[in-house]
């Protein structure tokens, strides 16, 4: 492999995030108990997800909007202020959340550093994105740092192009097949998953994927074994 560029995804690849996510949600379910079951209420809550993702994207402005959009729905418009305060509230507490790295994300780094240029490609709200790397304290390892509002085939090529570098010497990480996996292969790159045990449903994918640039890993540490 000739590679001179390794982009790594953000969330649930270089640290902890679906998991918040998660919890937020089940806080969220709970309060509309009283309408709807929690699991119908959770089902809800991801077609309103899917209908607004054109117009708001990826992110924790988003997910409040969307409980809140929910929260109506399934109130019929009659909920008080009070759940939509707590809502808003919610959503506050999910950006402040405090950055905790996965394990040997550092390592990694560290290893890479120098010989590669490391670059993070991510999607999602540009300012919580920009927040989280800097308070990750690993922001100081990366040549570039690309934002997307999301990850398809035209996003990588744009990226890529940025880089001033070919399609096979661009190397993607990430947990998401669908998102960090599949268009970048299509449009010629090496692409490595690391599955993490919670997934946004948005990004599963069911296939067995075979192709000569793909490696599945288990942990992100392999990936020095590979490139050694």
């Amino acid at each position: 492999m000739n590679i001179k560029v390794i982009a790594f995804d953000a969330d649930d690849t270089l640290w902890v995030n679906e998991p918040y996510f998660q919890e937020t949600e089940k806080k969220f379910v709970a309060l509309l108990e009283d309408y709807l079951p929690q699991h119908t209420t959770s089902q809800e809550l991801f077609k309103v997800e899917m209908q607004n993702l054109p117009l708001y994207g990826y992110g924790v402005k988003a997910f409040m909007l969307s409980m809140i959009e929910t929260a109506l729905k399934i109130t019929n418009n009659t909920t008080g202020n009070e759940i939509v305060e707590k809502v808003i509230v919610f959503g506050k507490e999910l950006l402040e959340k405090p950055i905790e790295l996965l394990d040997g994300v550092e390592t990694v780094l560290k290893a890479l550093e120098g010989k590669y240029r490391l670059v993070v490609a991510t999607k999602g709200d540009l300012l919580d994105q920009e927040r989280k790397l800097k308070k990750s304290g690993i922001d100081h390892y990366f040549h570039h740092t690309e934002i997307m509002s999301d990850k398809r085939e035209a996003d990588y090529i744009k990226l890529i192009k940025h880089l001033d570098i070919a399609p096979e010497e661009f190397l993607m990480i990430g947990n998401s097949i669908k998102s960090d996996i599949l268009p970048v292969l299509a449009v010629g790159g090496h692409a490595f998953h690391i599955p993490y045990h919670t997934t946004w449903e948005h990004e599963k994918v069911e296939l067995t994927l075979e192709h000569p640039e793909f490696k599945q890993l288990k942990n992100i540490t392999d990936i020095l074994s590979l490139l050694n």
